[in-house]
């Protein structure tokens, strides 16, 4: 089956499109990457949601038009992806949507919320479409969160040692190979939010490292920042913008004084790779297959190699998928097992009580044409 996986961030810069044939060969599933498009949102767009996240004020009424413009938005780049990677033979859709809200009280999830209503890409392809992925898993008492972790089980079975995989995004998230994975903490939230406000939003997150690199970590910043009480729960857990935005930033500042952009910014790439080091070395991890959009951020990656000494450190293109595409292929995965009625998610992962089929879907132009369930849960992800 050939799949489209549409995936933004919680850094919500672009629409993904990663597009992948798919089949079933005993336990084994077989990827066979066929390439990613990416679209920017437009300036309005991006705008109107950075407006609406915490510590931001919405309504419904703007919510209601995130929903729908964001939802053409992810249409517009499905439409391309049909076109310009499977040459007009899609089959599916999977979408995961734009995150907006996550909500964890208490090491609990209750609920989430993905805009980007899906009518709008079954319309404009003709596809059917699965999406909001999330909300089953949260419903069967898990975090909803992090789904690529059935995605990175598969895939990284039978790897020597103890491998770990790393998603850095906004947030940062892993995978170990006992079925363990949470939310780190802030992968380039908080970088992100830094940048655009020392630079008056001229900059959406640091180009290249180049803030952190001509900085000095600030020692009482990161003693601040490391009081955050989130990191101390236990796996499993899940967070969010929700908690890692600039309000929490300006917080921790008001207790330190003025201090140059740069030397804030170094402050909080340490930051991340502190808390994902220390997650990582709970697991005792001897490699770490790092994807996501952290990785084009030297001074990140070389801060967390410094903290990770006698580790393997390597991006997840080495084995075959795109760092920048990962995500998007592993929710084209999610959907082709929702298609053929098998669980998208791990319990000893999002804690939920069960693993449960995930996602609704959207009939395409020619009515719900399912392929036949399949017998056999897949138990590795074979990259072609």
């Amino acid at each position: 089956m050939r799949v489209i996986g549409l995936m933004s961030g919680t850094s919500y810069d672009a629409i993904d499109a990663g597009a992948a044939d798919l089949s079933l060969d005993g336990d084994s599933l077989a990827l066979k990457p066929l390439g990613l498009v990416s679209e920017a949102y437009d300036e309005t767009l991006r705008d109107a949601l950075a407006a609406s996240l915490p510590p931001g004020a919405t309504s419904m009424a703007e919510v209601c038009r995130l929903d729908t413009r964001i939802g053409q938005a992810f249409a517009a780049t499905a439409v391309r992806a049909v076109r310009e990677l499977c040459d007009g033979r899609a089959e599916l859709i999977a979408s995961h949507g734009q995150t907006v809200y996550h909500w964890a009280e208490d090491g609990r999830v209750h609920g989430t919320l993905q805009l980007g209503r899906p009518a709008w890409i079954a319309e404009a392809t003709g596809l059917p479409v699965v999406a909001d992925f999330r909300s089953r898993d949260i419903a069967a008492g898990g975090q909803g969160a992090p789904l690529v972790s059935l995605v990175d089980l598969l895939w990284l079975r039978g790897r020597p040692g103890t491998p770990v995989a790393l998603n850095i995004g906004g947030i940062a998230n892993l995978t170990a190979p006992d079925g363990t994975a949470f939310d780190t903490g802030p992968g380039c939230a908080l970088i992100d939010a830094a940048a655009r406000g020392f630079s008056g939003g001229r900059l959406s997150y640091d180009v290249d490292g180049a803030l952190a690199g001509r900085g000095t970590v600030h020692e009482p910043l990161l003693r601040r920042l490391l009081e955050e009480p989130y990191y101390a729960l236990p796996a499993p857990k899940t967070t969010g913008k929700e908690l890692f935005h600039l309000g929490h930033l300006r917080d921790a500042l008001s207790g330190v004084g003025t201090l140059p952009a740069e030397d804030v910014v170094a402050t909080l790439t340490m930051l991340t790779a502190r808390t994902v080091a220390d997650a990582v070395g709970s697991l005792g991890a001897t490699e770490v297959v790092v994807s996501g959009g952290g990785t084009r951020n030297p001074v990140l990656m070389r801060m967390l190699g410094q903290r990770l000494p006698g580790v393997a450190l390597r991006t997840s293109d080495e084995l075959g998928l795109p760092s920048a595409a990962k995500e998007a292929y592993a929710f084209a995965v999610l959907g082709f097992l929702t298609a053929h009625g098998l669980p998208g998610a791990v319990p000893s992962a999002t804690g939920a009580r069960h693993a449960r089929v995930l996602g609704s879907i959207t009939p395409g132009r020619d009515g719900l044409r399912l392929p036949p369930p399949a017998g056999q849960r897949p138990v590795r992800l074979v990259v072609e």
